[in-house]
């Protein structure tokens, strides 16, 4: 299905088509994450074959490289303003951890792990785990099917929204947790309840801003970029945020 770029009428039976494709997607994601939440299959070949599905129908379903955010001629500009976010992620977690009154804010128990396990994950677990799958998913795939039926601003918010309620599952295992418990204890019975729904919105921001990255550059690369700092570079700096207390 050729296309030019501009936004197809849902009241026309192409953008009826291009709605249910879409609606296809989103239920694939739906099932992704109740997979790796509730059923615990492993992220390190789920992402990897998910990336490669979404990215398979989405070009079965006439979506171009650029249109996914791929496209060859934006990869430099994509790893440009990649690579910036990532500086500019590494200088405030470097001022966040060597301030002491900041520094608590990194001592997440997850992140107790010695040097080689927090490398591992950093570096392979994230990056092939979480990043590869949710990138393509929300900034590649499903931000080209919206495009085919919706304004950028609504193929913004829409993603964003969408990518923040992917992260539902997590937040309410965390809200949960025993450990958790503890910490949000002075807050009531309302404490699970507002640290899932912090996490909903927080994410909700980040879809923003990556989605946001992913405009201006044209690239997923740019999001990429930005996903990888906020999660691989939060380990390394939590691993040495507990060295230091």
């Amino acid at each position: 299905m050729p296309h030019n770029g501009a936004v197809t009428s849902t009241r026309t039976p192409a953008g009826r088509l291009a709605v249910a494709r879409t609606g296809l997607v989103v239920g694939v994601l739906v099932g992704l994450n109740l997979a790796d939440h509730l059923l615990h299959w492993d992220t390190l070949w789920l992402g990897p074959l998910g990336a490669l599905a979404l990215l398979g129908y989405a070009r079965w379903s006439g979506l171009s490289w650029a249109e996914l955010g791929l496209a060859r001629h934006t990869h430099g500009r994509g790893m440009r303003w990649g690579l910036a976010v990532v500086g500019v992620v590494a200088v405030v977690y470097a001022v966040g951890v060597a301030i002491p009154l900041t520094r608590t804010a990194f001592l997440d128990v997850r992140y107790h792990l010695p040097s080689a396990k927090a490398l591992l994950t950093a570096f392979v677990v994230i990056p092939l785990g979480t990043v590869l799958l949710e990138e393509v998913a929300f900034r590649s795939v499903l931000w080209g099917m919206l495009h085919r039926h919706a304004r950028t601003g609504w193929v913004l918010a829409g993603s964003s929204v969408l990518f923040g309620l992917w992260h539902l599952l997590p937040a309410i295992s965390t809200a949960s947790s025993t450990a958790f418990g503890a910490v949000t204890g002075g807050l009531g019975a309302s404490g699970p309840l507002l640290a899932v729904a912090a996490t909903v919105v927080f994410t909700t921001g980040g879809g923003l801003v990556a989605g946001e990255l992913r405009r201006r550059s044209g690239s997923v690369l740019s999001s990429v970029g930005m996903h990888w700092a906020t999660n691989g570079l939060g380990v390394l700096v939590g691993v040495l945020a507990w060295r230091l207390v």
